[in-house]
């Protein structure tokens, strides 16, 4: 088998390759225009829209998409039971994510109407394949990771209608729906790996008793409640049921995080990060809601959702299931280990940044540089399992 054909092979390969590049480059220019400006200079990006738009944009529908399709690509089969999808879609549905990039970042030079189709393509051809593979053992609570699925894509849509000209302030909103459509995927999928594998490596320790407790009704609530916000946000909701209903999705999501006995696994980073990001999703709720209550900043607390949440989630999630789907050892590499502290810490940074503006640039372009590092870091170390062959062990632990 060529590298190529390997690469196009497996859904986490390819796209949490590009997840892993992508923000690293996106951070890079946003960071250097970012510098450019603070200094007095001047320069031009190719996007119609402005640069912090287009950085928010990208590092939610650009990197949050590409994660999302690799976990979807390989978890999905896994659940079910379903062939995989071929090298062919791999290849087609990566080009077709790529395609999207280039667009939104040429867009001044391009139809906005155009932009908009080939951005928007993505997600509904992913789906597509999701429903294939889902309906061949189909179960409620996996079926609706497609609507929510549908939720992210209408935030994208959103931004799109108002770049377009077809609606007048539908951006903002679009992007929060987005975000927070990652956020409450990270309170359902989070919620059940995180207790799932701790669980797992507990028992395999020999441990019988103590294990991670995940009551149904605290799971529900949490779960209803962070998703009532990205639908709060579309629908134009008040601020006062938006802020309650992400006060309750942060609290609910914190008590379940303090059942799962996250204190046992502070020797085992690949575990103990799950723990630590869904709790700072879960914060970014909570930092939200007092937000929308009228204290504090919400630039802060979705900057704490973006990064800590997602960004520490996704990274948790991609290493995991790399190394796993890749034949190996379900243990995190110095370099993967010092890019799950680096995340964390950068969304301290930004919050701070915003939280107090006096430290606005140093701690922006803090946050910029540790998640820089934390990409290249995780990128680097698992090339082997991007490219190379997979590894001839039997897995002891479900990877996804």
């Amino acid at each position: 088998m060529t590298v190529l054909a390997r690469f196009f092979g497996d859904g986490f390969r390819v796209f949490f390759f590009a997840a892993g590049v992508f923000a690293m480059l996106a951070m890079i220019v946003w960071a250097g225009w970012l510098g450019v400006h603070a200094y007095g200079g001047m320069v031009d990006l190719p996007t119609a829209a402005a640069p912090h738009l287009w950085h928010a944009h990208e590092m939610i529908f650009g990197y949050g998409a590409a994660a999302m399709a690799g976990f979807f690509l390989t978890a999905v089969p896994n659940w079910t039971g379903a062939r995989a999808a071929p090298q062919v879609f791999n290849a087609v549905v990566a080009g077709l994510w790529l395609m999207g990039r280039l667009m939104v970042w040429q867009s001044a030079q391009l139809p906005a109407g155009l932009v908009a189709l080939v951005d928007l393509a993505f997600v509904p051809v992913l789906a597509a394949k999701l429903l294939e593979q889902l309906l061949k053992r189909p179960k409620p609570q996996q079926m609706i990771l497609l609507a929510m699925l549908g939720l992210f894509w209408s935030g994208n849509l959103m931004a799109h209608l108002e770049w377009m000209g077809l609606t007048a302030d539908t951006l903002w909103a679009g992007l929060r729906v987005g975000l927070f459509s990652l956020g409450a995927l990270i309170m359902v999928l989070g919620g059940r790996v995180t207790p799932g594998f701790t669980r797992n490596a507990m028992v395999q320790s020999g441990r019988e008793t103590g294990l991670p407790r995940n009551p149904m009704p605290l799971a529900a609530t949490a779960i209803a409640a962070a998703v009532a916000v990205p639908l709060g946000l579309m629908t134009r909701a008040p601020e006062l049921a938006l802020g309650l209903a992400a006060l309750i999705a942060g609290g609910a999501g914190l008590l379940r995080a303090a059942l799962w006995r996250g204190g046992w696994t502070k020797d085992k980073p690949i575990l103990w990060t799950l723990h630590l990001s869904y709790a700072v999703n879960a914060l970014g709720f909570l930092a939200f809601g007092v937000a929308n209550l009228g204290l504090g900043s919400e630039v802060a607390a979705l900057h704490l959702l973006g990064i800590g949440g997602v960004g520490g989630m996704t990274l948790a999630v991609m290493s995991r299931a790399t190394l796993g789907h890749s034949g190996r050892a379900l243990v995190a590499p110095g370099p993967v280990v010092l890019a799950y502290v680096m995340v964390p810490l950068a969304a301290l940074a930004r919050f701070a940044g915003s939280a107090w503006p006096g430290m606005y640039y140093p701690a922006i372009f803090t946050a910029a540089a540790l998640w820089c590092m934390a990409f290249a870091l995780f990128t680097t170390a698992l090339l082997p399992a991007f490219f190379g062959p997979r590894q001839n062990r039997s897995k002891t632990e479900a990877a996804t």
